[in-house]
């Protein structure tokens, strides 16, 4: 089997890849970018696995005129800039001692070594950089089934690792086939060991869960995660009953997927605190859960948030209550997101001032977006007098 495409003739690949085979080195592009040709899926990041050691790689660079970065170099990495495009450049290696969240690693000279380190088959992929693939673990018949499956036996592969419990769902949603369903053994494995998660770090957790809920339908495998005991581990307290509904009324209105609105229906007790959330993330997360479960109809929640913060809402608490999107509720959210109060607290004054002016602005503000903002300016003044 042979690659192709714009990524791999790239004239920056080719001459990454020609700078460590001219100095007898091997050049093998490795993993994702291999993963994504042969499911015709973009490529991204490059990556390049090389028996070179990582002094060898920077001095080699340097030599060639391209910008060699010690990005990882004492876990054998450096990055290799040429002419703007980063490659990262990683000596081939093999698993030392492992504790369940990091690996002591020691350079290896061999592809096989290099292959039997990574977590599933369809990562331990190579390719030369005329495209002749390099399968040492048999990853080439699971990508053709769109399987996702441990390397050799899951349970070792978990205990050198356990984020690669929350991976073996992750990357279930991005390559795998939905309707054959997760791999047994994995899935065994990953329930059996599930007690591991607690000793990962809420960062580590959180980046894994951001970016499975981000994909297009995580339903399937956030389902398995709670049969499995997963999910509880991840998020205690959090009910994965109104994804599916979301997911579904997501893509019936043209909804991007967005895994803090996700997240949202979800639950759980202090979501943004188990994944470490960013304050970002954790004030729009805090918004929408309050929000889902209150009162203010879609023009208010459009005046209040904007226009995208009230449909997230909206489609949040149609999944959350079982319940069909209202009729014109996009279109409200707009009108509110739009609408501007025609009273200042110049218009009150000096009749009204300190706490009593506050709250006569809040009343009128109040009456205003009950009547869908349809009173006007002079309505309103009569009704503060």
């Amino acid at each position: 089997m042979t690659l192709t495409g714009d990524w791999i003739d790239a004239g920056e690949t080719q001459d990454v890849c020609r700078m460590l085979e001219a100095a007898g080195h091997r050049a093998l592009l490795v993993g994702g970018c291999v993963r994504n040709a042969l499911m015709g899926v973009a490529v991204n990041d490059i990556d390049i696995s090389t028996d070179a050691r990582p002094n060898a790689v920077v001095a080699l660079a340097e030599a060639a005129g391209m910008k060699p970065v010690p990005t990882g170099i004492e876990h054998g990495t450096v990055t290799v800039v040429c002419r703007g495009v980063p490659f990262e450049v990683t000596t081939f290696r093999k698993d030392v001692e492992t504790d369940g969240r990091r690996a002591v690693v020691a350079f290896a000279d061999d592809v096989e070594s290099d292959a039997r380190r990574r977590d599933f088959t369809v990562n331990a992929l190579y390719a030369t950089r005329k495209g002749e693939v390099i399968d040492p673990l048999g990853g080439l018949p699971d990508i053709a089934a769109r399987r996702i499956r441990f390397i050799d036996d899951a349970e070792t592969r978990i205990r050198e690792d356990y984020l690669r419990i929350l991976r073996f769902f992750r990357f279930h949603v991005a390559y795998g086939d939905p309707a054959g369903g997760l791999d047994p053994d994995g899935l065994a494995a990953c329930a059996a060991l599930a007690d591991g998660i607690d000793g990962l770090s809420k960062e580590r957790i959180g980046g894994e869960m951001v970016k499975l809920l981000a994909a297009r339908d995580p339903a399937p495998s956030v389902a398995a995660m709670r049969q499995a005991g997963v999910l509880t581990r991840v998020l205690p307290g959090s009910d994965d009953r109104a994804l599916a509904p979301l997911v579904h009324l997501e893509e019936m209105h043209g909804f991007d997927p967005d895994a803090m609105r996700r997240l949202a229906a979800l639950g759980g007790d202090n979501p943004a605190d188990a994944l470490r959330l960013s304050r970002k993330d954790a004030r729009r997360l805090e918004g929408l859960r309050n929000e889902a479960a209150g009162p203010q109809p879609p023009e208010a929640l459009g005046y209040h948030y904007g226009a995208e913060t009230a449909r997230d809402i909206v489609l949040l608490r149609a999944a959350l209550f079982e319940l069909p999107v209202p009729r014109h509720a996009f279109a409200a959210a707009e009108l509110g997101a739009n609408a501007v109060f025609p009273i200042n607290a110049q218009d009150l004054m000096p009749a009204l001032e300190g706490p009593a002016l506050g709250k006569a602005l809040k009343e009128l503000e109040d009456a205003w977006i009950a009547s869908g903002f349809a009173l006007d300016r002079q309505a309103l003044l009569k009704l503060a007098t």
